[in-house]
């Protein structure tokens, strides 16, 4: 059988990141010239190599541990170093930090021993220049690098390495010859340095956009999950190198550390409890590259949201900027809403009315290509997306069967995002004075009756909406986690919510650690399966903010206690994905091999559940709040220090007895009592 090009796995590497730069190496701090190992910089692999020895040998690893954004420490030992008998006393220090233009390193060797302790300290380097496309399908890149010393360039891409004054370089080593006094350190050092005038994206000038609250609760996990979770989403931070310098949130290490519609809208949408300007900066970079014309290669439409943007000659087979996306759109409406909401300026929004107004020109013109009143997509080409919603795997739209579905695709969830985002948009129009509500408001009515004639299903244990319509209008009849992002948008009824609630809150859906993205009870159904049963982080956190607001909180805490034993399980640092696997297998969820680590709607997940313990809902224009937070306090007492609401820090703090309390709101603002 001939060799397949696998995409390379990541679960056992340590990331450190500062967009746009990520690195990914060994759990000793190790970059060896094998799979994905390297550091990135927009898209581009820059560092191939860089591995250590002491005297030749490589030293023992013992620890790693993130000490903060864009920095790691790898401790390791020279055990063949120092005194004889069985207690170490020559440890290795590597300290790795990302700086806007680079990297920096100090190795420091600490010695215990009772005589100096002599060694060379070396470290071989390379860089390949390798596009991230071929990287990630398992392929060697053809880059024609020119090498001078510790300089490799491509292009007008180049990039060099240095080293502290006391270093030797041979060929592609450097080193040093340290002597380490008793119960001393030495310490060594050598930066990268990256100049790449094509780079798409860069890092923001300016600091985190949002709060940083202090929490503090009797489930300690939520305080933990949070801390890690803004670590990883200050990491995560981009600017497109050219324009005002918005800032948003790149989609994942390592693969997507660039600007994605779905991914960086759903992850600023999640984080509006800290602040609106991550917010307001998505969706002014994104409607500054909305769709204009009608273009069959791209996917692009006039008023449309892209689905991601790329530097041209790193993704080879994508566009570089594609528009492959069918809930792009609505949720770029929904969070211009939502912001609206939580407070941001009305300046600010009405700059943005003309976009908003283009996007529901998509919804009623481009979204529904037969003219059945629901959104589909079918990728015409042959080299786009074959499936268009965030279960975007060629096999994910499958019936209860196993059967893959065919194109063109209408998914359950957006036609619920298309209800929530007409009502939005309605609610918008009205606020700014623009013609057009009246027809929106029309359209949700319609599609809510359509949807209840043609997408429920009856299943072994009861009706629910299917998964999609296929070609042929049939409903892919899988129970899936994809019916939960129905929930609060109001195109269910309170009796079709309970059910939907009933069933996701069932063994077949949360017997994991969190939300199965398809019932065990499904023929296509497999724990590590991509979209077919594995658990997503961000999936089960929306779905348990829409079941905490629709009253649901039993489901809500099932999900959520989940969650918090996956993240205790992944050092707080929530990946992409994980096995669907039942909690009792193993006690603890098993890594999705090639699951993106940090993520940024994984890590807005925490905030999420934070924000769906607390129950705080603003309504700024309306000048009202409410706290609705879970009833009777399933995850125990929790106070949230420093939400913002427009520019006011609120406080939130819910008793053990799941009573609420609220501070800092400003005059302008009403608490309403909270609904019995």
């Amino acid at each position: 059988m001939p060799d397949r090009n696998l995409q390379p796995l990541l679960h056992d590497l340590i990331s450190t990141v500062r967009a746009p730069a990520s690195v990914l190496c060994e759990p000793s701090g190790q970059i060896r010239a094998v799979g994905v190992q390297g550091m990135f910089h927009a898209d581009v692999r820059v560092l191939s190599r860089a591995e250590l020895s002491l005297d030749g040998r490589s030293v023992v690893p013992v620890a790693n541990s993130p000490i903060g954004v864009g920095a790691t420490a790898f401790v390791g030992l020279a055990r063949w170093l120092g005194d004889p008998g069985p207690d170490p006393t020559v440890r290795v220090t590597r300290t790795r930090r990302l700086v806007p233009e680079g990297l920096d390193e100090t190795i420091t060797v600490t010695s215990t021993a009772a005589e100096p302790v002599s060694t060379v300290v070396s470290l071989a380097v390379d860089a390949d220049l390798a596009p991230i496309s071929p990287v990630k399908a398992g392929k060697t890149a053809a880059v024609d690098v020119r090498r001078s010393g510790l300089t490799w360039s491509a292009g007008d891409l180049s990039v060099a390495v240095t080293a502290s004054a006391d270093a030797t370089v041979h060929d592609d080593t450097v080193s040093w010859a340290v002597t380490v006094a008793p119960h001393t350190s030495v310490a060594v050092s050598w930066q990268l340095r990256v100049t790449d005038p094509a780079a798409l994206v860069r890092a923001p000038a300016a600091k985190a956009e949002w709060s940083r609250p202090t929490v503090t609760a009797d489930d300690r996990r939520i305080e933990r999950l949070v801390a890690r979770s803004l670590d990883d989403l200050e990491s995560l931070r981009l600017s497109l190198s050219t324009g005002p310098g918005d800032t948003f949130l790149g989609a994942g290490v390592p693969w997507y550390l660039t600007l994605f519609g779905r991914d960086s809208l759903w992850a600023a949408r999640m984080l509006l409890p800290l602040g609106t300007e991550i917010a307001e900066g998505t969706l002014r970079v994104l409607a500054a590259h909305q769709g204009t014309a009608v273009d069959r290669d791209t996917g692009e439409a006039p008023g449309k949201i892209l689905h991601e943007l790329r530097r041209a000659d790193t993704h080879a087979s994508l566009p570089a900027a594609y528009f492959g996306s069918v809930d792009s759109t609505l949720l770029w409406i929904s969070l211009l809403h939502d912001a609206w909401r939580w407070g941001l300026p009305a300046a600010t929004v009405e700059s943005l009315i003309p976009a908003l107004e283009a996007a529901l020109g998509w919804l009623g013109t481009y979204s529904d290509a037969d003219g059945d009143g629901f959104l589909e997509y079918i990728d015409e080409t042959g080299r786009g997306l074959a499936n268009q919603g965030w279960k975007d795997s060629g096999d994910s739209i499958r019936f209860r069967t196993g059967q893959i579905a065919t194109a063109p695709i209408a998914l359950v969830e957006v036609q619920g995002y298309a209800y929530e985002a007409a009502l939005h948009g309605a609610a918008l129009l009205d606020a700014f004075d623009r013609p057009g509500a009246a027809r929106w408001r029309d359209y949700a009515e319609a599609m809510a009756a359509r949807f209840r004639d043609k997408f429920w299903v009856d299943g072994p244990t009861g009706s629910y909406p299917a998964l999609a319509l296929d070609r042929d209008k049939r409903p892919v009849d899988a129970l899936t986690s994809n019916i939960g992002h129905l929930l609060g948008t109001g195109l269910l009824t309170a009796k079709e919510t309970a059910q939907v609630a009933d069933l996701l809150a069932a063994p077949a859906m949360s017997g994991g650690f969190g939300l199965r993205t398809m019932s065990t009870q499904d023929a296509a159904f497999s724990p590590l399966s991509y979209h077919c049963g594995s658990v997503w982080a961000h999936d089960t956190a929306i779905v348990i903010d829409r079941l905490a607001r629709s009253g649901h909180a039993a489901a809500a805490t099932t999900l959520a206690d989940g969650l918090l034993a996956a993240a205790e399980s992944f050092d707080y640092q929530l990946p992409e994905l994980f096995g669907g696997d039942d909690r009792d297998a193993l006690g603890r969820p098993v890594p999705y091999p090639a699951a993106c680590r940090p993520q940024a709607w994984a890590a807005a997940a925490g905030v999420t559940l934070l924000h769906a313990a607390t129950g705080l809902r603003p309504d700024v224009p309306a000048g009202t709040v409410s706290v609705t937070p879970l009833a009777d306090a399933p995850l125990g007492a929790v106070t949230a220090r420093g939400f913002r609401v427009g520019d006011a820090s609120v406080d939130v703090t819910v008793a053990a007895d799941g009573t609420a309390s609220v501070s800092g709101l400003p005059a302008t603002l009403r608490l309403e009592p909270a609904a019995h």
